[in-house]
């Protein structure tokens, strides 16, 4: 649906109502969207919310990789300290 800013705000509730049944409410500004409510749920979804790394990590998919390692078996080099 879409709405005009003045009639936006006058119908408020209105547009507000039909946002919350899932169906994006798009507001025009001389024939220019500028806006869209949404309700809550997609706005969450779209958004996403705040994880933490450890979250993150828990809820990333199973990835089981092997990747060759090799290290060198080379002794350190020597560093010479200075007073």
């Amino acid at each position: 649906m879409r709405w005009q800013v003045q009639e936006a705000k006058q119908r408020f509730s209105e547009v507000v109502r039909a946002a919350e049944t899932g169906e994006p409410q798009v507001v025009t500004r001389h024939g220019m969207e500028i806006v869209v409510m949404i309700d809550i749920a997609s706005y969450r979804r779209f958004h996403g919310g705040s994880v933490s790394l450890m979250g993150y990590l828990r809820c990333a998919p199973h990835v089981d990789l092997e990747l060759p390692v090799e290290r060198q078996r080379d002794l350190p080099r020597e560093v010479e300290l200075v007073d």
